[in-house]
């Protein structure tokens, strides 16, 4: 009974601690140059880029076809 219950055991799986410090250093790193690149403005900086909607794939669809469509009728 000498050992304790500890509630948050090792994760073997994870990433080594300098290895996720080097990658928050990194992260951290790239929004700080984009804050200072995009500075003064109203929109803050986002670390992920959004998926993509309904309306986006619409459109990709849509422009794919109209490339075609072009491409066919050049002579």
């Amino acid at each position: 009974m000498g050992d304790k219950f500890n509630p948050a055991p090792i994760d073997k799986h994870a990433a080594s601690p300098k290895e996720a410090a080097k990658a928050d250093k990194a992260t951290h790193n790239e929004l700080q140059k984009g804050l200072k690149d995009t500075f003064p403005a109203s929109d803050p900086v986002s670390a992920t880029q959004p998926a993509p909607s309904k309306h986006d794939s619409d459109a990709k669809k849509k422009a794919g076809s109209v490339e075609s469509g072009n491409k066919s009728t050049r002579k």
